[in-house]
């Protein structure tokens, strides 16, 4: 503050604030808003899959320790396991309540609430992860994943946080050779998969991972599909299924979301948003390089501790499965107006990424070592 005449007149820098009476000058700094001066944000996250699971569980961990570590540890995400305050399937509406900050889930757990969901997770004979990145990030994929909850009225903010390589295609008790041996099969299967299987014959049903050994140990289900080996593995399915089927026409990549309540999200600053979101870039990055370098050793110890057979189905049933799949896309495609938005968004996006994959690409039969 300094005087004109006899009337104080008060300067303010940025950061410093200058106050002269008569001849006498004080200096104050004042002190600047900062991230680490905010409130911190504790964000309550309840997880559909165990964190002790390779890949698929630990992958939202190390998402949280991520993020904890890059905003000094202003922001955190407190991890629930599967059931602990919601049951897997419930985490949607959880979320969508508030009754739950966020959720790490696959979209295709939604499917009896919204029909296109499981497009936003993993399609038969559908794209592999670059390719699904790819119309996620630069297509409309991402766009038409927002809009399918914002229009079915769900609260939520939706992140991909997570992308896993081909599954295998199930675990069986015997060998699957042709249709006839799917006819009553109870099978524990996943997704868009699920209504080929059903088309074929098959009895399919859907059990959270923590709960899939003890169906198949008690015989609820003869067979089960779940994810990569070194998943199947540590559940234990060789235990009492020793057919192993690939590749996993069903599920070729997999994307695994996060979901923020929609005034949770409003109510983060956006540097807050940004960071979130780039840890969710972080952990998709992960679970690519760890789900690719960590399944041929799983596999090995299939065969050779566990004596597992490792199959590969036929040409006749994968064209089997491919015909059966076109079947049913066209049948979604007819009795719900937004799977056809999206499959018809993501088909011409296919199509056009087809004329750079056919050229760009060796066959995998010349990358063989």
């Amino acid at each position: 503050m300094q005087r004109i005449g006899t009337m104080p007149v008060l300067i303010m820098t940025s950061a410093l604030l200058i106050v002269t009476t008569g001849c006498r000058q004080a200096t104050q700094t004042a002190a600047p808003v900062t991230a680490s001066s905010r409130p911190p944000v504790k964000l309550k996250l309840v997880s559909a899959f165990q964190t002790s699971l390779p890949v698929l569980g630990t992958n939202i961990t190390y998402m949280a320790e991520r993020l904890e570590k890059a905003s000094g540890g202003t922001m955190t995400l407190k991890v629930y396991e599967p059931g602990a305050l919601v049951n897997p399937f419930e985490i949607l509406d959880a979320v969508n309540k508030g009754s739950v900050d966020a959720g790490y889930a696959g979209a295709g757990y939604w499917t009896g609430k919204l029909r296109a969901a499981p497009l936003f997770s993993a399609i038969p004979f559908g794209p592999e992860t670059g390719e699904y990145l790819a119309w996620m990030y630069r297509g409309n994929g991402l766009k038409l994943y927002q809009e399918m909850y914002d229009t079915a009225g769900f609260k939520v903010k939706v992140l991909i946080c997570a992308i896993i390589p081909p599954e295998t295609s199930g675990w069986f008790t015997k060998p699957i050779n042709s249709v006839e041996d799917l006819q009553g099969l109870k099978i524990r299967f996943y997704g868009l998969g699920a209504l080929v299987m059903q088309k074929l014959g098959a009895e399919p049903t859907l059990f959270p991972g923590g709960e899939i050994f003890q169906n198949l140990e008690k015989g609820v289900i003869d067979a089960t599909e779940y994810s990569m080996p070194v998943i199947d593995e540590q559940l234990g399915f060789y235990k009492i299924a020793k057919y192993n089927y690939f590749p996993g026409w069903h599920q070729q990549a997999t994307i695994f979301e996060l979901l923020v309540n929609k005034d949770v999200w409003n109510g983060l600053q956006p540097d807050r948003q940004a960071l979130l979101e780039m840890c969710c870039r972080d952990g998709i990055v992960r679970s690519i390089a760890v789900g690719e370098a960590s399944q041929y050793a799983a596999m090995r110890k299939s065969v050779e501790k566990h004596g597992v057979n490792i199959m590969y189905w036929s040409d006749e049933m994968l064209e089997l499965y491919r015909r059966t799949w076109e079947e049913v896309a066209r049948q979604e495609c007819a009795e719900d107006p937004f799977f056809k938005k999206v499959w018809d968004d993501l088909s011409e996006f296919r199509k056009n990424y087809d004329f750079w994959e056919a050229h760009a690409f060796l066959p995998r039969s010349k990358l063989r070592r």
